[in-house]
């Protein structure tokens, strides 16, 4: 069931429209709570289940005991978890592309010497293995 005939705040439409997200994607539904709370919880559905269809993220909120201030917590958790996501992306794919420039720069002076000082240092030790053969 969609909550649309219920209103969302302007602060989560905004956030949603800021990462492209329709408000159609999400499922929401109300059900009953869990846990300590008596009869209040086990005869209201006051916790509110929210699932973004595309990516999978859902949020369960059952924080208070009106379904109103669950549900307007449940949209900002849910809004915050998708954020989180994006940036989380995004960082992967930056630090890809620092490490693909770091791959692919210029070897500096320095370095080149370094190599160049290893390699003659590894041949040393191969030339000294080739000398002291057997004779009879």
């Amino acid at each position: 069931m969609t909550g649309f005939p219920l209103q969302i705040e302007a602060d989560v439409r905004r956030r949603l429209a800021s990462l492209g997200i329709s408000p159609g994607d999400i499922a929401e539904r109300f059900v009953r709570g869990t846990g300590p709370g008596g009869q209040k919880i086990n005869k209201t559905s006051s916790t509110v289940w929210l699932r973004h269809q595309p990516t999978g993220v859902e949020v369960r909120c059952q924080a208070e005991r009106s379904q109103a201030s669950n549900r307007a917590r449940a949209w900002a958790e849910l809004c915050a978890k998708l954020e989180a996501r994006r940036a989380s992306a995004s960082a992967a794919a930056q630090a890809e592309r620092e490490a693909e420039r770091r791959r692919k720069r210029q070897k500096s002076r320095g370095q080149k010497v370094r190599m160049i000082e290893n390699k003659k240092h590894r041949a040393r030790i191969k030339q000294a293995r080739r000398g002291g053969g057997y004779e009879e």
